[in-house]
């Protein structure tokens, strides 16, 4: 299959909305607590790499303005990945900072399923750097070409979207440090399926009405 037929296809092109929702969506969340300068994990006096790990993020922590500097790069990169228009540039800036996080959750052994995690956002950011591999050739000394994608894809509704995403987040863990993280997740859902209904509903409107056999 060609590169433009993958571009064509609506449902990789919501796969890619939404994706950068989520990660989006993560970032910022993730974000607050280091720009309001809290600690997001507390020591034990185990001996152990997780415990190894908590003591490297404390150190950040006390830095003070490097751990606000951190959130505030999660935030800007999580921001412009919510947009939509500014994905992009949002993506070549998520690509090194979960890299390093990354490679934090392995080389430290955490826990669980968090490097499968954090290992799925390092995958789904290339994802998204391939998608718009096409507006990246210049940085290669090649000329940019541009590839068509649907009138949905295209929907000023997912920009909105991103927008309400953002403020709600934001919002949302600016003023509550004892966050509920399902009430987070619902409310963030129902925007996100509210937008694919309306963007949806606005597409079909738009496609023009089949004309009849015979005429």
């Amino acid at each position: 299959m060609r590169v433009q037929d993958l571009k064509r296809a609506v449902v990789l092109q919501l796969a890619v909305i939404y994706t950068r929702y989520l990660l989006g969506g993560a970032f910022v969340f993730a974000s607050i607590i280091k720009i309001k300068g809290h600690r997001f994990t507390t020591l034990s006096g185990e001996l152990s790499p997780i415990n190894s790990a908590m003591h490297f993020f404390e150190t950040m922590y006390q830095s003070g303005l490097y751990w606000q500097f951190i959130g505030l790069g999660q935030c800007v990169a999580g921001l412009l990945l919510l947009t939509q228009r500014y994905a992009l540039l949002g993506a070549v800036l998520f690509l090194p900072i979960i890299s390093n996080v990354f490679v934090i959750t392995v080389s430290y052994s955490f826990f669980g399923l968090t490097p499968l995690i954090t290992g799925a956002m390092l995958l789904a950011t290339v994802g998204l750097l391939a998608w718009d591999a096409n507006s990246l050739q210049p940085l290669l000394n090649r000329p940019s070409v541009e590839l068509p994608t649907s009138a949905l894809y295209q929907s000023k509704i997912w920009e909105v979207a991103g927008l309400l995403l953002f403020m709600s987040t934001a919002g949302y863990r600016a003023f509550i440090d004892h966050y509920d993280f399902l009430l987070w997740a619902g409310v963030c859902t129902a925007l996100g399926g509210a937008a694919l209904l309306a963007a949806w509903l606005r597409y079909r409107k738009q496609q023009p009405a089949a004309v009849p056999q015979g005429f």
